[in-house]
């Protein structure tokens, strides 16, 4: 079998790699395993020199990596790719690793030595998706390595190269090749691998059905898990909030990467005493974007990363229309529409009966509704069946504090969205997953606690 990269761009195959057969990808995990041994002995100061050698070669890379992420999944060339992020994340993780991997020393008596040891889970899988290729990758991939597993990392068919510029960096600095090893798997043997406890522990990004494979897969196994599926992010914007402030960011937030954003804004409710100004100054900044070849410096808007991607948010707007919804921004500013590029809407006078305003969109497209109180905006923003972030807009820091600790979200922002900050965890509820990467707590689920109780002679 094979995988196929059909580029956004042209609909052309821009990159076609063979599959591993189970005897192969066997031989990869045993490989794996052996290689593991000796990587955890080595010293933990020489793991962080390597994987840090490692990022600072995938920078070296940026200006070829930067149009191969346009072909592949349609990213504007403009922003630069995502080795601001991908190095941020790595470092931090670096930073804190003596800290967050050292032992829990209880007693070191004449009596006893007693602690708690975090160990590595040994083989790790990462399967990584195309959105934010690097970024969402090296969130395992740094603090895996660092504690003393070895990964095998299986990159989604859209962004085949990524893997191979990772494993390509890695290993030009240093890192052995059976510590990090890139392939290509198909969706069975993935699942017959999992359900053969081949690892000790996987991360799977990507769709609420992927993860449910991925659950159903390790089922008796007792494999370590850690997922994060979809979402449904909102913002609230009160009456006290920079009005300005609150426009860019939230709707930069639903746009960018035409909205294929893990924590991208899809629905926004803001009080009454400012709805109309903001849906005001979102049509005008959304007028300002454009639709076109990402390859071309002035595109702000490229290409969704497949045409059924762009198809499905199409038909959840279409279907918000029919029903009551309005449009605001006119198909004739963007007459590249058509395929997989979707040009970006707003919609008002939507419900939470709509699809657009409960389903994730992932696309170019938000929602927009008036609120009387914050009681009313806690309740439309926990009326969804994801929980990864919120976005509260807001001078007053008690009361953000207070409604977040109301929401069902694993991370909520204040007067800001669509970050993610590498020193706290990156978590979900509901049906965007379970675990947490990064900050200290991405190590520890990394590892397993290990206890030692010494009585001296």
């Amino acid at each position: 079998m094979t995988i196929k990269c059909i580029s956004p761009v042209d609909g052309s195959v821009y990159a076609e790699r063979p599959t591993l057969t189970r005897v192969e990808a066997d031989a990869a995990v045993a490989r794996a395993k052996t290689a593991q041994i000796e990587w955890a002995a080595r010293p933990l100061d020489e793991r962080i020199a390597l994987v840090l050698a490692g990022v600072a070669k995938v920078g070296e890379m940026n200006d070829l990596i930067v149009p191969e992420l346009a072909w592949q999944m349609g990213r504007p060339v403009r922003y630069g790719g995502e080795f601001g992020g991908f190095n941020e994340r790595a470092q931090y993780m670096a930073d804190i690793a003596h800290e967050s991997l050292a032992p829990t020393i209880v007693e070191d008596s004449d009596k006893f030595r007693r602690m708690i040891k975090r160990v590595p889970h040994g083989v790790v899988l990462v399967v990584a998706p195309w959105n934010y290729p690097f970024m969402t990758a090296i969130n395992t991939i740094a603090p895996a390595l660092i504690a003393g597993n070895v990964v095998v990392l299986k990159h989604a068919s859209q962004t085949p190269i990524v893997g191979e510029r990772m494993a390509e960096a890695f290993h030009a600095a240093g890192v052995p090749a059976d510590v990090f090893q890139n392939v290509f798997l198909d969706h069975q043997t993935t699942s017959d691998l999992i359900a053969t406890r081949s690892f000790g522990f996987v991360n799977f990004t990507g769709s609420v059905a992927g993860g449910a494979a991925m659950e159903k897969a390790a089922a008796g196994t007792f494999t370590n898990m850690g997922l994060e599926l979809g979402g449904k992010d909102p913002g609230y914007v009160m009456e006290n909030a920079d009005l300005n402030a609150a426009v860019d960011t939230l709707m930069d937030g639903a746009m960018f990467n035409s909205g294929q954003c893990c924590c991208g804004i899809e629905r926004i409710y803001v009080h009454e005493s400012l709805f109309d100004a903001f849906v005001e100054k979102a049509v005008a900044l959304v007028n300002t974007y454009k639709l076109g070849d990402p390859l071309d410096p002035e595109t702000t808007i490229g290409p969704m990363a497949q045409v059924r991607f762009a198809d499905g948010v199409r038909s959840q707007i279409a279907d918000a229309v029919a029903a009551g919804a309005k449009t605001h921004i006119d198909p004739a500013l963007f007459p590249q529409d058509g395929g997989a590029y979707l040009m970006p809407q707003i919609l008002t006078d939507v419900t939470h009966d709509m699809r657009v305003m409960r389903e994730e969109s992932f696309g170019p497209v938000v929602g927009i509704m008036p609120v009387k109180s914050d009681a009313e905006a806690i309740a439309l923003m926990n009326d969804c069946d994801y929980g990864l972030t919120a976005s509260l807009w807001t001078p007053d820091t008690e009361r953000a504090e207070a409604i977040a600790d109301q929401l069902e979200t694993g991370t909520v922002f204040m007067n800001r969205a669509d970050y993610l900050d590498p020193a706290l965890c990156w978590t979900g509820c509901k049906d965007t997953g379970r675990g947490g990467g990064l900050s200290v707590i991405g190590f520890h689920n990394l590892t397993r606690p290990k206890s030692y109780h010494m009585k001296k002679a």
